[in-house]
């Protein structure tokens, strides 16, 4: 069958796996007779005649036997108040994989598809309940690993980057429209914007752009979280910093050099930012094949690295161990962690290259200075722009269009102001709406067009 928007479609909403409650949803013109079609209620209730938004208690039935298969609390909403705006029908039944792949069969075989991966809130966007950037939001409100992320999500879920940018191309619509009237109508006496306030605006939507591109770093870190890579030579204590930092323990940590052998990953919070921390082996010279392969996936991810936390033994002077596996990381971001200092040695002294990294004194198997260091891990890489503005891009695909609408206008700004036709500073107003627009999931033409004849008086 060839898949349709105007399908009716099902899916199991609820994560497989064991659990009290599992929903299959469905939507679309056919979910409430699909539905009716499994249901049986005890007092004979049918749910073609219910009121929207109402909860049904009974039992799903094989309408070909009409066999029990789980009792269950049946969900009408009626369109368009409803995720999709189309007729929805959630099942809620015991949360079993075999009672929830039943019913599903169950519902397809009366006439609903499959629904495919997102395709609920494809049609929420499709039908104008949400925009684009909204959708792109239920993903990672999902996903989100703790607080903030999920606050961040929320705030683009309720259409905060929406009313961001909707800002932002208004006032190059009310532009543009003003430079084509210009363009189509030059012996006409047009009120519009003067040339002073075309440059204005062309300018002040510039800086608004730049400050969304500049957050993006920040946001893409509560997103995704900050790859991190705890280094240092074997015994130093990464894996006593690993456990201090998650509060449990996660590694193996003993007075034996070269214990871990492979990459252990872990996520953190710190202060609602997601850290994914990397324990790594020590790097030395390797006494076997498996400590050469553990030392080999160690370099890699110092590689992929964002941060690195590089561990140095304080009850010890630096050796040319410590001096080689510093060359690997000095060019990264990079926060120095002084190990075991309540056994310090007067003869430790930090290298001349750590000197401008960020450095904290800690001891990993007391515990001591974990605090300071998560401290510093925050600071060093959140610029606290989501506290102060309110509003962070989170998604390459925002950056991209963001970084191009950005370009456009200074085509648009250098032309305008060099006297070349008016075309060509409307060309690439057209091209910074178009690529606002990409953000939201709305087109540009028709909008200015509309503008051009409602806003001004031609001939006045």
């Amino acid at each position: 069958m060839i898949s349709s928007e105007f399908d009716t479609i099902a899916a199991i909403s609820t994560p497989l796996g064991e659990g009290g409650i599992g929903i299959i949803r469905i939507s679309g013109k056919q979910s409430i007779p699909i539905a009716s079609k499994l249901f049986r209620s005890p007092k004979g209730i049918k749910l073609e005649n219910v009121k929207t938004h109402t909860i049904h208690y009974g039992f799903i039935v094989d309408p070909s036997n009409e066999e029990i298969v789980d009792e269950v609390l049946v969900t009408v909403m009626r369109a368009p108040n409803t995720y999709t705006r189309e007729d929805t029908v959630e099942i809620n039944c015991h949360g079993g994989y075999i009672t929830l792949k039943r019913i599903l069969e169950l519902v397809l075989n009366e006439g609903a598809r499959l629904a495919e991966p997102g395709e609920f809130t494809k049609r929420a966007f499709l039908s104008g309940r949400i925009d684009l950037s909204q959708a792109e939001s239920v993903i990672d409100l999902i996903r989100a690993k703790t607080e903030q992320a999920q606050k961040i999500a929320l705030d683009h879920l309720s259409g905060k980057l929406s009313t961001k940018i909707n800002e932002l191309r208004d006032r190059l619509m009310r532009v543009c429209a003003h430079v084509e009237a210009y363009i189509d109508f030059p012996e006409e006496d047009i009120d519009g914007l003067t040339e002073k306030e075309i440059i204005e605006e062309i300018t002040k939507t510039k800086e608004e752009i730049k400050k969304l591109i500049e957050g993006y770093e920040e946001g893409k870190i509560y997103k995704e979280g900050l790859t991190t890579a705890i280094v240092g030579k074997p015994n130093v204590g990464k894996s006593s910093l690993l456990n201090a930092l998650l509060m449990k323990e996660r590694a193996i940590v003993t007075e034996i050099p070269g214990t871990t052998r492979d990459i252990i990953e872990e996520y953190v919070n710190i202060k609602g930012m997601p850290l994914k921390i990397v324990d790594t082996a020590g790097i030395r010279q390797a006494h076997d094949l498996v400590e050469a392969e553990g030392i080999k996936r160690t370099l890699k991810a110092v590689e992929l690295a964002e941060l690195v936390l590089l561990v140095l033994d304080s009850s010890r002077p630096i050796d040319s161990l410590d001096e080689e596996i510093i060359s690997k990381v000095i060019q990264k971001r990079v926060i120095v962690v002084v190990n075991k200092k309540d056994i310090k040695s007067k003869e430790f002294k930090i290298p001349e290259s750590l000197k401008d990294k960020p450095t904290v004194e800690i001891s990993a198997l007391k515990g001591e200075g974990i605090e300071q260091l998560k401290e510093l891990i925050f600071n060093t890489t959140i610029s606290g722009k989501y506290e102060r503005e309110g509003l962070v891009v989170t998604k390459l695909r925002h950056k991209v269009a963001l970084e191009k609408a950005l370009e456009s206008l200074d085509n648009a700004l250098q032309s305008f102001k060099s006297k070349e036709p008016l075309e060509i500073t409307a060309m690439f107003l057209r091209e910074a709406l178009s690529f606002l627009g990409q953000i939201v999931g709305v087109v540009t033409t028709e909008d200015i067009l509309n503008l051009i004849f409602s806003e001004f008086c031609i001939g006045k």
